[in-house]
């Protein structure tokens, strides 16, 4: 049963203004100098799905065995089906024949398989040399899908870090983004959850991650942007990164 949504209902506060006015979203724009209200009402939707399965946010990660990513494409296929016919769709289209099949198994197996897979293996080495500067990754690929419309994100993440008592191979870093990539994202999110799995493995005195990509949310529809221009640029600093202006700035110096 759906909660009644006046229980539901979340204040936001613009302008230090609280509205009340009820609705799924909505906005208010007061006379000349009146702050702007905005009033979000929350839904509540099941922790479980039908089948009884633990549902969790889009990117999230709870690691499935082969067999139970193996239902997930069939029960996907299924529905896939089901919304070719809702979209009157002939799948007697040699094209479009096995299409629903070939969805599944790519928002299963590539698009989303960051939900379903455990995190890659590192090993973990001594920083034996006592190194203190910055370290540099640069043009790391970023291959996800933004979880509001399911239009892919697509773009170059950045991570520089000075070591602590720990140091991780180069390569690892474009394992780390594509394994946090690989969900349903925005992209603030993203930078932030691969900065808190980096400080949480190698305790870095420095990080910074950073990530420019285009979304096609904001390319294929709605303000429909231009394609070689629109990008989304975002910062996450932690450490000296954070607190120290001539090395933030350095950093991002670099890796222009």
């Amino acid at each position: 049963m759906q909660a009644d949504a006046e229980s539901n209902k979340e204040q936001i506060h613009v302008n230090g203004t609280a509205s009340s006015a009820g609705g799924e979203a909505s906005a208010q724009a007061g006379g000349a100098g009146e702050p702007r209200q905005v009033s979000v009402v929350k839904e509540d939707f099941p922790n479980v799905n039908a089948l009884g399965k633990s549902l969790f946010d889009a990117n999230e990660n709870v690691v499935l065995s082969e067999s139970e990513r193996q239902e997930i494409v069939e029960q996907a296929e299924s529905k896939f089906a089901e919304l070719f016919d809702i979209f009157r769709i002939n799948r007697n289209d040699p094209n479009s024949r096995h299409t629903p099949r070939r969805l599944a198994r790519m928002w299963v197996g590539e698009l989303f398989r960051g939900r379903f897979e455990a995190a890659p293996k590192f090993t973990v080495f001594p920083n034996r040399k006592k190194v203190d500067e910055l370290i540099i990754v640069k043009g790391i690929k970023v291959m996800s899908v933004c979880s509001h419309h399911w239009q892919p994100i697509t773009g170059r993440c950045y991570i520089g870090y000075i070591p602590g008592d720990y140091v991780l191979g180069l390569s690892k870093f474009s394992r780390i983004v594509d394994w946090f990539a690989r969900r349903g994202q925005i992209q603030e999110e993203l930078g932030e959850q691969i900065a808190d799995y980096l400080e949480e493995l190698i305790r870095p005195r420095a990080l910074g991650v950073v990530i420019d990509s285009r979304h096609y949310c904001m390319i294929s529809r709605g303000v429909a942007g231009d394609e070689d221009n629109s990008f989304t640029v975002t910062s996450v600093m932690r450490g000296l990164l954070l607190k120290d202006l001539n090395l933030r700035n350095e950093f991002l110096k670099l890796i222009k």
